[in-house]
């Protein structure tokens, strides 16, 4: 693939002015070198009306722009400080505009936090906001209600788990984005050249088919289903330039390092909540009839090697699967809260209409094999979770009918919690063989080709992997679709094998291990299972109103006694909040997400007995045109299978994507200036790749003489970690690292045994080998007194590296260096330009190149560079400041330093 850079968005600083008539709203690239300027009217009550001055400004003209706004609004001419133009908040980006019953609000990102980084671009969680009403009080037409809106509004708290990235499109997978980047560079190689109309940049790259001076620019429409700031943006996405819009996802997004031996590998584990059928655990179930389900999470798992930023030229891999509920009509009643209401199916669906939507949508967007793995019991007393199993199961068979054998859907019904009680089942190794056989079907995204060492060493396992194979790499093609009938904790325990198993394939992609498989109790496990606690007990907050109950240990019993009466209180958490918070929190979701838009003709959103209409629109609406019982997919989606129909080169994948040709030496493609930040002033243990968690610092243990690898298998005593992200917990660890490093190496019992086996062994030689332990030997270096062998103190190199290795080279090996030392020696003395040396003579000269660029230094000595006395002085100097000997100053610095006193204070 041709290299490839990402343009970042051009207003990521925004400054808001305020006067009696308009809001002037500044946007800021990064480096604040380019601006752009709004124009919102303040003098419309209830209309929102915004003027997109497309002029790109200096920062001079920026300057001038502001200048002539102040005075232009001062209230007496001359005097400075009464000016009507007032600087009102600085933000870092818009999230919409929303409007209840009175006038517009605008609603500003006014704090963020990085929290991962993918290829040099930066992905950021909200931190805080603030949201501005837009009209002038003296238009404004108050109505009662407005209040009452504006706090449900704002119990969608957006501090909590939403992202956002300039240059990163959040709501497609790594492998779409990375697949759009090729296609259209194969479609920029030829003149096929979008219209003007759709000619916008947001990502580009280099087309090695066209002059060296032109770039390809690409920008693609997100996937609606995962923005959830859409419908804030619908009013003026068609008017604003697109470096103002700016789309957020809901969900959990986490990234850790780990160190291979010291290379950074970047684990990164993304989740995007579906933002159609939203809401809370009891009160959404099932699906609607346009086939979208609740708490349905896409989790994608990325691993790169952070060496190297771009995706041109790094590693990536990554894998996707998906959770969500049983796509049936089907609810709880909650009328009578209790901790297991009863499970009843709302509308009979015998040719399983709403499935099939659902079903559809997947194929759209992962291709086949579709596998679903359904975890609901089967066998209860009392029908409770069965029903679903009895509806789901026919449901599928019906629609495999129609499809090609090769794309079926594939089912896998296992009652998870009935083997968990069991005594003779392993929980997980039941679900390690599901997973392995479910990532073998599916394979995963790989940007490079195979490595060589998977020729030198080949596994079994890895021949026979599916997915889609191309000279550029590896597709995903299908996904595991995980549910039980909340989607929480069995989900999220099966979803962690299925990623363990995932994450074994990416790590030998990448040339990292020499074998597809991880184990347990291993710091790179340790640390992943950490990435998914923290994504399970996200995404159960945002679903069911508290943290996991049944955690990956649970289903190890492996969990300590402390952690069951954690699990009571999170089963009561649970509880409560859904029988108190959860309807305020879903009237919050409806407001935010535009599902319900107030309206001083219909009811308020209180009034309202049920949101059934709400996200059941299509059931108040005679269909005109009745999808296929049997043809149940959309149009050309079965002539590109098993290949997602989103990821093809097709005429009607290409409407949504933008084209432009660009300088390449534009500012805004420069992913240096945009990672580094070169322009800010910045602490280096507050760096992001700093504080981020770290498998060598926070799971290795910190004693001496311990294997570096995160893929050995640690004793449960080795394994004591302290807790992340506080600073005392990360000195403690760093004063611990360095006390072990100058501790002397400790004499245990296992040291001493090893070495007195040593000395009793006899020698031994066989043929064509040399002992180990061999007659002693003088080192012929010159000054060390004939010390031989045993003059040396014997330490063992394994206390102190790690490592067996043997004390000493032994005596053959050293007699070889010594003969090639001095043969290296004699024949480099020998001239080549001497007549004495004829051309027979000249071939057997060993021509060894020199090392140094210093004409002065040789193969086998350096000399030290001459430093003149100046440079001696200043560096003298320097010391002795620091020892608290400062010399005299000179005459001119006393009087630039009384200059400078007596213009400052006095």
């Amino acid at each position: 693939m041709p290299s490839s850079a990402a343009i970042t968005s051009g207003v990521q600083r925004l400054v808001l002015y305020e006067t009696r008539a308009r809001y002037f709203l500044v946007g800021s690239n990064e480096a604040q070198t380019k601006h752009r300027v709004l124009k919102i009217d303040r003098t419309e009550p209830k209309d929102l009306v915004i003027i997109d001055d497309k002029h790109v400004y200096s920062q001079q003209e920026l300057r001038d722009l502001l200048d002539r706004l102040d005075l232009g609004n001062r209230t007496k001419m001359g005097q400075k400080g009464s000016s009507g133009f007032n600087r009102a908040v600085s933000a870092f980006g818009i999230v919409g505009f929303v409007r209840f019953l009175e006038g517009y609000y605008i609603i500003l990102i006014t704090k963020r936090r990085k929290t991962a980084d993918i290829g040099g671009h930066s992905i950021y969680k909200i931190e805080d906001t603030n949201m501005i009403y837009i009209p002038n009080d003296s238009v404004r037409v108050a109505h009662p209600d407005e209040a009452r809106y504006v706090r449900i509004f704002q119990n969608v708290d957006l501090s909590s788990n939403f992202y956002f990235s300039y240059n990163y499109d959040l709501s497609h997978s790594l492998q779409f984005n990375l697949t759009l980047l090729r296609n259209t560079c194969d479609l920029g190689k030829t003149e096929d050249v979008l219209p003007q109309s759709r000619q916008d940049s947001f990502d580009i790259f280099e087309d090695e088919g066209l002059p060296t001076q032109v770039v390809l620019g690409v920008r693609s429409e997100p996937y609606a289903k995962y923005v959830w700031n859409s419908k804030l943006l619908e009013k003026v996405q068609d008017t604003l330039h697109p470096d103002w819009l700016m789309y957020i996802i809901h969900g959990f997004c986490g990234q850790s390092k780990l160190l291979i031996y010291g290379r950074p590998v970047y684990v990164t584990l993304i989740a995007r909540r579906s933002c159609r059928f939203a809401g809370t655990r009891f009160l959404k179930r099932g699906a609607n009839c346009e086939g979208d389900v609740a708490n349905e999470v896409e989790t994608e798992q990325i691993v790169h090697d952070a060496s190297v930023m771009t995706f041109s030229a790094g590693s990536y891999s990554s894998y996707v699967q998906v959770r969500g509920s049983v796509p049936l009509y089907w609810s709880q009643d909650i009328s009578t809260m209790m901790p297991k209401p009863p499970i009843r199916l709302d509308q009979a669906d015998p040719y399983a209409t709403v499935a099939a939507q659902h079903f559809d949508q997947m194929l759209k967007r992962f291709g086949s094999p579709i596998i679903i793995l359904n975890l609901v019991k089967k066998r209860e007393k009392r029908k409770h979770e069965k029903i679903l199993s009895e509806e789901l199961f026919p449901a599928v068979t019906n629609l495999n009918q129609f499809l090609p054998p090769d794309h079926c859907i594939e089912y896998i019904a296992w009652d998870m919690a009935r083997y968990t009680k069991s005594k003779l089942c392993n929980v997980l190794d039941r679900l390690g063989l599901i997973a392995e056989s479910v990532v073998r079907r599916t394979g995963f995204f790989m940007n490079r080709p195979d490595l060589h060492c998977h020729t030198l060493r080949p596994d079994e396992r890895w021949g026979d992997l599916g997915g889609h194979v191309t000279a550029y790499g590896r597709m995903q093609t299908g996904v595991l679709r995980t549910n039980c009938v909340d989607c929480l904790d069995r989900t999220n325990t099966a979803q962690f094998m299925v990623g363990k198993c995932a994450l074994a394939y990416q790590l030998y992609a990448l040339g990292m291990v020499d074998k597809p498989r991880l184990q347990f109790d291993t710091d790179c496990v340790r640390l992943f299972e950490e990435l998914y606690e923290d994504h399970g007990d996200t995404l159960s907050l945002q679903y069911g109103g508290s943290q996991l109950v049944h955690r990956v240990k649970t289903y190890r019993k492996i969990a300590p006694w402390t952690q069951h009466s954690k699990d009571i209180m999170q089963t009561l958490s649970r509880y409560y909040s859904n029988a108190f918070s959860d309807a305020d929190r879903q009237d919050a979701i409806n407001l935010f997400l535009q599902v319900f838009q107030p309206s001083e003709s219909k009811p308020h959103l209180w009034e309202l007995p049920t949101d059934f209409y709400l996200h059941q629109k299509n059931t108040m609406v005679l269909p005109q045109d009745r999808r296929s019982y049997t043809f149940w997919w959309s149009d050309g989606i079965l002539s590109y299978l098993p290949l997602p129909y989103d990821e093809v080169l097709c005429e009607e994948n290409m409407k949504h994507v933008s084209l432009k040709r660009l300088d390449r030496y534009n500012e805004s493609i420069d992913i240096y200036t945009e990672f580094f930040k070169p322009f800010e002033l910045t602490c280096f243990d507050d760096t992001y790749c700093v504080t981020m968690t770290n498998s060598a610092r926070d799971f290795m243990p910190k004693t001496v003489g311990v294997d570096p690898s995160p893929f050995t298998v640690r004793k449960p005593e080795e394994t004591g970690k302290s807790v992340l992200g506080s600073k005392s917990s990360r000195d403690e660890a760093v004063l611990q690292r360095k006390t072990a490093a100058s501790a002397p190496p400790p004499h245990s019992e296992e040291a001493v045994s090893s070495s007195s086996e040593d000395d009793s062994e006899d020698e031994r030689e066989d043929d064509g080998s040399v002992s180990q332990r061999s007659t002693p030997i003088k080192l012929a270096e010159p000054g060390d007194g004939g010390r031989t062998q045993e003059d040396y103190p014997r330490q063992p190199a394994r206390e102190t590296y790690g490592l067996s290795l043997s004390d000493f080279p032994a005596e053959e090996d050293v007699m070889i260096y010594h003969r090639f030392a001095h043969l290296g020696q004699n024949q480099h003395k020998v001239e080549r330009t001497s007549q004495l040396a004829g051309p027979k003579q000249l071939e057997s000269i060993i021509n060894l190149c020199p090392v140094s660029y210093f004409s002065q230094d040789s193969i086998y000595e350096v000399q030290p560079p001459r430093v003149d006395r100046a440079s001696q002085e200043v560096f003298e100097c320097h010391i002795q400041t620091g020892l608290g000997l400062g010399r005299a100053l000179h005459r001119e610095d006393l009087l630039t330093y009384r200059e400078y006193i007596k213009n400052r204070y006095m």
